[in-house]
């Protein structure tokens, strides 16, 4: 894990053993349902490792104490197809709890298989969608750009727990939204004003991948 080793020095040696293991992971996993295209499965820790740890490096830096999502809070992943952002922020991050949320059961399937394989304990899978989802609020959302933003955030916002002024959370990182998202999307995000924040991935990685690719954070 060249890149990860690069970029993310701090990591430990379990979660780089993790990391290193997800490849194979999910090449025998997609061999027998597919979850990642061939192409893609081909640049698998540029396009997928290294993209979903984006919201990872955003997260480290806008929290006061460097450490990113506080520890003992909560994650949802929303349509998180076979993990991502969600495993990668999971191993990252593993005092942190992590709900990954698809309404299509095999994807489901392979987020527990991989959960299961790295003994990842704070992943939690859950089959559902967002709208269906009325009973349960967590500290923070992430996802990787699976409809226009304004609709995203419309279908769910129910999902959070609401941010106060005297938060201890206020102190470290804000409650909101995480979105990997790529291409001109300035429209989309003109209605949410200066709760709306959007972070070039290039400026931190370097791969022609990222060039159009952004973390845009929308604080609840």
């Amino acid at each position: 894990m060249e890149l990860i080793d690069r970029y993310f020095p701090e990591f430990d040696s379990a979660q780089r053993e993790r990391f290193s293991a997800l490849t194979a992971l999910y090449e025998e996993w997609n061999s027998k349902i597919n979850v990642i295209s061939r192409k893609d499965i081909e640049h698998f820790e540029v396009r997928h490792l290294l993209h979903s740890l984006a919201i990872a490096k955003y997260v480290k830096l806008a929290s006061k104490d460097s450490n990113g999502f506080p520890s003992g809070s909560s994650v949802i992943d929303v349509g998180c197809g076979g993990g991502f952002p969600g495993i990668p922020l999971a191993i990252a991050f593993p005092e942190v709890h992590f709900t990954l949320m698809d309404s299509i059961g095999k994807k489901i399937k392979v987020v527990e298989g991989v959960a299961n394989a790295l003994g990842l304990t704070n992943v939690e899978p859950i089959q559902a969608r967002s709208t269906d989802v009325h009973d349960r609020k967590w500290d923070y959302m992430v996802s990787r750009a699976v409809t226009a933003f304004p609709d995203f955030v419309r279908q769910t916002k129910h999902m959070l727990n609401g941010h106060k002024a005297t938060d201890e959370f206020d102190f470290i990182l804000p409650h909101g939204t995480f979105y990997l998202k790529g291409g001109d999307f300035k429209a989309e995000i003109n209605p949410f004003g200066s709760r709306a924040k959007v972070q070039s991935i290039a400026e931190w990685f370097n791969d022609e991948f990222f060039e159009t690719k952004s973390v845009i954070f929308l604080k609840q």
